[in-house]
């Protein structure tokens, strides 16, 4: 999936690898943006893409220095930084609405990403509206003990391949629960070996202070100021091992309307809340398009949204209860 990738070149001089699928969609659907998370490349997503793509357009890209993206100089990562890059490349896709799915680090920037207009010091307009965000395993505030567990290596020390290969592996079971692992001994080799290798490539590069920047952010103060009308899904399970429920809760709670994935038989459900932080290697990939294509056409207007409107409700409900005690006089001709 990753052959025929095309580049763009950010203002600094670093470039992001992205790919656009389903485009013949494009004008009929709103596109949903895939944003990786710290151990993962656009093409992790592959079934996933391919599953959404049957019915709208579907934007896969990598961070600045990971995957096919490249860094402008080595200089040092920021979630803010990585925010920045989306924002440029939306912009240059001249998509006017979006949906974002942002998992894990990458729900952390999409979340950075829609409060930039509201930077206290350089802020950012966007010129897309985002209608649907997905935030997936991921959360609003910073926390000790909770993320990827990746230690680089001393300034100066060089990992072999074959440590650094290991190392990989171990950040990508620690992204699927015990129970999982036991019942999807073959695909989680597959995951494995396809992940190791693609992970080697960046994760291996990323330095010590790598890592700490992209561990520091702070806009939770923002998260108010959201606009009202874009529905926000939360999904989260009950065995991620890498960020607990517990956050995706917390981003329930901040954000004003979100609503959290439920479990269940209808359609936009999923059959269980039990699934690890590699959400979209549990079940069947035609549930999690479900979910995704279930929240984005629903028409339903938003929780806020029927706030505002229930000022006017009570308004004509009073109007009309005050006509029936007090009728108008009726009025005839003499």
């Amino acid at each position: 999936m990753s052959v025929g990738y095309l580049t763009i070149k950010l203002p600094d001089g670093a470039t992001l690898a992205y790919e656009v699928h389903g485009s013949l969609h494009i004008g009929t659907k709103v596109p949903i943006v895939l944003v990786c998370g710290m151990s993962s490349l656009r093409v992790d997503y592959e079934r996933l893409t391919q599953s959404l793509s049957q019915t709208r357009p579907v934007l896969i890209y990598d961070h600045r220095g990971m995957g096919n993206s490249c860094l402008a100089n080595n200089e040092d990562l920021s979630i803010e930084m990585l925010a920045r890059d989306l924002a440029f490349l939306l912009h240059a896709l001249h998509w006017k609405e979006v949906s974002i799915c942002g998992y894990s680090m990458g729900g952390v920037v999409a979340q950075q990403l829609l409060v930039l207009p509201y930077h206290p010091t350089h802020p950012m307009q966007l010129e897309f509206r985002t209608t649907h965000l997905f935030l997936v395993a991921t959360r609003s505030v910073v926390e000790e003990g909770v993320g990827i567990d990746y230690k680089p290596p001393p300034t100066g020390a060089i990992k072999t391949l074959a440590e650094r290969k290991a190392g990989a592996r171990r950040i990508i079971e620690s992204t699927f629960d015990p129970k999982w692992i036991a019942e999807n001994g073959a695909r989680l080799e597959r995951s494995r070996e396809l992940r190791s290798v693609l992970a080697d490539t960046y994760l291996g590069a990323l330095t010590k202070g790598h890592t700490i920047q992209l561990q520091k952010f702070d806009f939770v103060n923002l998260l108010s100021m959201l606009p009202t009308d874009m529905k926000v899904l939360v999904i989260h399970g009950n065995t991620d091992r890498v960020i607990p429920r517990r956050c995706g809760k917390d981003i329930q709670a901040r954000i004003r309307g979100a609503v959290f994935l439920e479990s269940g038989p209808r359609p936009g459900q999923v059959p269980s809340l039990d699934f690890g932080h590699s959400w979209y290697e549990y079940f069947d990939i035609e549930v999690w398009r479900n979910v995704v294509n279930s929240f984005i056409d629903d028409e339903r207007p938003t929780f806020i949204e029927r706030l505002h409107g229930f000022p006017s409700l009570i308004c004509k409900l009073l109007l009309k209860r005050n006509r029936k005690i007090n009728p108008e006089p009726s009025h005839t001709e003499t």
